[in-house]
C-alpha cells in the first residue's frame, strides 16, 4: 500500500466537482485495497469518468446533489477488498477510534464523513502514526494532510474542509 499511496499523492487527484467527493474517496480508497483497479488511475479521462459512475450507481435513490451515504461508501469499498466494510458514527470526545486506527494499521483505508453543523465531505484516512495520528486524502485538493486523532476525537479538524467527524466506512473485524 506504501506505494500506492505515494502514487496517489503524486497524481494529486482530485474531486470533478462540489458533490464528488464520496465517490473520489471510494476510488482512492479501492485503488489502495486493489492493485488491479489502481492501474486505471494512470488516465485522467477514466478517473473523471469513473467518479460519475460511482456517483450514479451508489446513489440511486439517494438524491446525488446530497452526497453519498455512509451505507454506499461502505458497500463501494467492500467490492475491493478482502473483507466487509460497515459504517458507524463517530462518537465525539470519548471514541477512542481504535477500530479505525486497527484498520488503517492493518492496510484498509478508512472513510470519514466530516462537516460542521451536518454531514458535508468525505475525506480517508490512510495511514497511521502510532495513536496520535492518521495521514488523509483530501479529495478537493488531491493532497495527503496530517489529521491528529484528538482533533477528530474535539472536532477540531483542519486542512480537510469541516472541523468534525459524522461517522466512519472501516472494515469489519478481519483480524
Amino acid at each position: 500500500m506504501q506505494n500506492q499511496l505515494m502514487d496517489i499523492a503524486a497524481a494529486r487527484l482530485r474531486q470533478r466537482d462540489g458533490v464528488s467527493c464520496g465517490p473520489t474517496v471510494a476510488i482512492v480508497g479501492a485503488a489502495l485495497l486493489d492493485a488491479d483497479y489502481a492501474t486505471c488511475l494512470a488516465s485522467a479521462d477514466w478517473f473523471h469518468a469513473e467518479q460519475g459512475r460511482l456517483h450514479r450507481r451508489l446513489n440511486r435513490l439517494w438524491p446525488r446533489a446530497l452526497g453519498t451515504t455512509p451505507m454506499a461508501l461502505a458497500r463501494a469499498l467492500s467490492e475491493h477488498s478482502a473483507t466487509r466494510y460497515r459504517w458507524r458514527l463517530a462518537r465525539g470526545g470519548r471514541d477512542g477510534l481504535r477500530d479505525v486506527r486497527e484498520g488503517v494499521l492493518l492496510g484498509y483505508p478508512v472513510a470519514m464523513l466530516v462537516g460542521r453543523v451536518i454531514p458535508r465531505r468525505w475525506v480517508l484516512l490512510t495511514q497511521a502514526a502510532g495513536t496520535a495520528e492518521f495521514r488523509c486524502y483530501e479529495p478537493s485538493s488531491g493532497e495527503l494532510r496530517r489529521v491528529a486523532a484528538d482533533d477528530i476525537r474535539h472536532a477540531r479538524l483542519t486542512g480537510v474542509g469541516y472541523p468534525r467527524a459524522f461517522a466512519f466506512a472501516l472494515p469489519g473485524r478481519p483480524w
